[in-house]
Parts: structure tokens; C-alpha cells; sequence
């Protein structure tokens, strides 16, 4: 059988981060803010980055606060340059390089997990299993989703033709078929909201938290968004 390499592992961080910084795709901005957000909410003394790419959002984390914080990524180069970038400013800095979707990470349970357009490459129901036992019993998983929008392609076309790639392996995930899964696992969603791009993309966040062991058949709250 043969093993198709991901793409992700071929795009250059570089590319990566300018494609996501240019004016009209804009999500570099909103996932920073959104993560900003996020951290203020919910406060975490540890939280889990899934899919960290370089450590975006990393300069929003007060060091006085959010005193651990892990990051998993499947490119070593990203890795190695959130490393090279924030390991001198965060107390606690926790990186590994690997499959959310197949892989085992030895790190203790955080109080936040955030993926942000992680479910458009991986097997949903697949990644919420694994990332339940990455959470405390009173921890909170935070995602964004992207949202079809019309008239632009999944993948913004931009200079960097590593980026078309992904064309290949990224489909949007219904924000429904996200909850489905989430209730099934055990978690239950506590906020909703829709936010866009300075580009024109839409993207829905949602919040869950553990369900307690008694309530995990229990359907997932109604969202705002």
C-alpha cells in the first residue's frame, strides 16, 4: 500500500504565515484575536495548541497567568521555530511533533485545548476522542471551524503555490457533524459565534467542556451561532 505524504510537511512556515498574513485571506489576525479571546475567557493556568504551525497566537499568552503551555504540530520545522521563537517566554513550553490523529502525546491534561482549522484535515470524531483525555475534568476545547463561503475557493489562492496543495487533503466539516461527535464523546457545548475574516471568510467557533461521567449521552446545547 502506498503511504501518500502529507502535504503539510512540504509548505515552508514561511509560506505558510505570509499566505495566512496577506490582506485577503486575513485569518492569521482573527485566529491570534480569537485565541486572545479565549485566553481572557477561560483564563487557563495550562492550555494545548493543536496544530501550533510556528506559534501563532503564542504573543497573546501572559507568561504571569498561563504559566504551561503545549503545542503539537505534524512539521518539525514548525516546531523547532516556536521553540526557537517562545521558549525563552513562557515558563513551561511543551512541543511535539506529530499526528493528532494517530499519535500519542505524554503530556498531563491542560484546562484549555484550542483547534483552530484542525477538523478540515483529520477525521473529526477520531481527533475529539483523542483530545478528551488531553483535557482536565474541568477543561475547556475550543475550535474554529471554516464556513463555505461564496465565491471564494477553500484555499484562498495567493503567491505561495505551496499552498495549493492542501486543496487536495482539506474539506470543510459541517459545525453540526462537529457537535454530533463532541456530545458522543462526552463533551457539551457551552458558546457559539460566528466570526469573519478582514478577507471575507466565515468561521464558526464553538466551546465545549466535559460532560460529567453520568450526562455523556446527553445532546449537545443549542448555539447562538
Amino acid at each position: 500500500m502506498v503511504v501518500m505524504k502529507n502535504p503539510w510537511l512540504d509548505i515552508p512556515l514561511a509560506d505558510y504565515e505570509r499566505h495566512m498574513a496577506l490582506p485577503h485571506v486575513a485569518q492569521a489576525q482573527l485566529l491570534s484575536d480569537v485565541f486572545a479571546d479565549a485566553l481572557s475567557r477561560y483564563a487557563p493556568h495550562s492550555v494545548a495548541v493543536l496544530g501550533c504551525a510556528g506559534g501563532n497566537g503564542f504573543e497573546r499568552i501572559s507568561a504571569s497567568l498561563t504559566e504551561r503551555v503545549v503545542g503539537v504540530d505534524l512539521n518539525p520545522d514548525y516546531v523547532r521555530e516556536a521553540r526557537m521563537r517562545f521558549g525563552h517566554r513562557i515558563p513551561v513550553l511543551e512541543l511535539f511533533v506529530g499526528n493528532v490523529q494517530t499519535d500519542e502525546f505524554a503530556f498531563s491534561p491542560v484546562e484549555l485545548v484550542f483547534a483552530a482549522l484542525l477538523f478540515e484535515y483529520v477525521d473529526a470524531d477520531a481527533v475529539l476522542a483523542r483530545i478528551r483525555p488531553m483535557l482536565r475534568p474541568d477543561g475547556s476545547l475550543l475550535t474554529v471551524l471554516q464556513l463555505p463561503t461564496a465565491a471564494i475557493p477553500e484555499v484562498t489562492p495567493s503567491p505561495f503555490p505551496s499552498l495549493g496543495a492542501l486543496a487536495s487533503v482539506m474539506r470543510l466539516v459541517p459545525p453540526e457533524l462537529v457537535r454530533h461527535s463532541a456530545a458522543a464523546h462526552g463533551y457539551r457545548e457551552i458558546d457559539a459565534q460566528i466570526v469573519a475574516a478582514a478577507g471575507g471568510k466565515r468561521f464558526q467557533v464553538l466551546a465545549f467542556c466535559l460532560e460529567a461521567p453520568n450526562r455523556l449521552q446527553a445532546p449537545p446545547a443549542s448555539g447562538r451561532g
